[in-house]
């Protein structure tokens, strides 16, 4: 079995440089919209990375300086982007046709060369050497583990742009035994479940809660802020509108930062290998959130999944269909189960919050998910406040007496 882990390194990168990469950049997106459009352009969408390769591959060489291994990523990144629209249509879910924004570049041996110190990495104009910027003490941190660790194996990276930082996702692996239940459970961990919503803004498996009451006001303040300047209708008004929507979005990037490394905090401290989040495709249509929510929740998961790859936790997006309706004790799905932000199950009498009766269910919905498919590696429960959940369902209590005791939703956290 392989075990796969994900560190993220800043990389330092001086300004004759940086124009390479995001030539490069500009180009690979270029490539990976390029193959996306032909993909709808027929009766059907093409999913086939073969068939696209061939009807594709000399059009974007052609119009780039992209190195045939940097054509071939981006054909594959279209064809996945194309699956999943495929899926979410199977499923009877909206989806349009993928486009590429994100400033990013998939690298593999042929178009990186990792060292110790630097990496080298292909642009449209040969090559460049960044070096890592790394932490002063890297004892017990991901790049000792797994980066610069002689049982993992370096197997490529997707360079990204965050927060005016060049960042180089760095993909390592390494073949495991998993003969032994112990060391399956070792290996795997267990899943943190997660519910997004309005007034509870964020709710974790865990009896975690991070309320929206601070996000609502400064949404409202600014509202009120925007609403009186264009009533003015000057010059001077708009470019002061202008400035207000950079220090709203300022405020909640910083919100949201602290709300995302506290909820990578919680997957760390009950040792979680997977956070699983609710998908959020049509996520304003089943929670009535406003369009900021929405705006909030994608950067939110974005946070999280960059931030929780340093720690070698991955993050999905899970079908949320009935986990607000369902009973994570007992099974049973009905609409008045759930009443408001109170849940209490028809058939067992089960009674929490709602959101937090949801984020169980989501976890529990990936754990299946997970065990039910053809790849090993799932994680062996949804953690809890005090233990665990298995794929039944069924509470399996800590292992240790010292574990937190009981499971309070009741008790949120700012």
């Amino acid at each position: 079995m392989e075990k796969r882990r994900t560190v993220p390194v800043k990389l330092a990168v001086d300004s004759d440089d940086a124009a390479l990469i995001e030539d490069i950049v500009d180009e690979f997106l270029w490539a990976a919209n390029y193959v996306t459009r032909h993909a709808f352009e027929g009766e059907y969408v093409t999913t086939s990375k073969t068939t696209l390769h061939d009807d594709t591959y000399e059009d974007v060489r052609d119009e780039t300086a992209l190195h045939s291994n940097h054509v071939q990523a981006a054909r594959n990144k279209a064809a996945d982007a194309c699956k999943s629209v495929v899926k979410k249509w199977k499923q009877g879910k909206k989806a349009s046709m993928p486009h590429f924004t994100s400033p990013h570049v998939v690298y593999d041996h042929r178009t990186a060369t990792f060292h110790d110190e630097y990496v080298s990495l292909a642009t449209t104009d040969g090559r460049i050497e960044a070096d890592y910027v790394l932490p002063d003490d890297e004892q017990d941190t991901p790049h000792a583990e797994y980066l610069f660790s002689d049982e993992y194996e370096t197997t490529g990276a997707e360079l990204h742009y965050r927060d005016s930082d060049w960042m180089l996702h760095i993909h390592c692996k390494m073949e495991v035994e998993s003969d032994t239940a112990e060391q399956t459970a070792t290996e795997n961990g267990t899943v943190l479940g997660v519910d997004l919503g309005v007034n509870s803004l964020v709710v974790a498996s865990t009896g975690t809660f991070w309320t929206g009451d601070e996000f609502d006001h400064w949404r409202r303040e600014y509202e009120q802020r925007r609403g009186d300047l264009q009533e003015h209708g000057t010059r001077w008004a708009h470019e002061n509108i202008q400035s207000v929507g950079r220090k709203e979005e300022g405020r909640f990037k910083i919100t949201l930062h602290r709300i995302s490394n506290e909820l990578v905090a919680e997957a760390r401290e009950y040792s979680c290998s997977v956070i699983a989040f609710e998908d959020l495709t049509d996520i304003r249509e089943r929670t009535g959130a406003s369009w900021g929510h929405k705006w909030a929740f994608n950067r939110l998961f974005e946070y999280v999944e960059y931030k929780a790859a340093e720690y070698g936790i991955n993050v999905e997006q899970i079908d949320p269909k009935n986990t607000s309706r369902r009973c994570s004790t007992c099974g049973f799905t009905h609409p008045d189960n759930r009443n408001g932000e109170e849940f209490e199950c028809l058939k067992c009498g089960y009674e929490n919050h709602a959101d937090y009766n949801a984020a169980k269910n989501i976890g529990l919905r990936y754990l299946r998910r997970n065990q039910t498919g053809s790849g090993g590696g799932a994680p062996v429960g949804v953690r809890l406040n005090s233990g665990t959940l298995n794929a039944n369902g069924e509470y399996d209590p800590p292992a240790e007496m010292s574990a937190r005791a009981g499971v309070h939703a009741e008790s949120p956290r700012l």
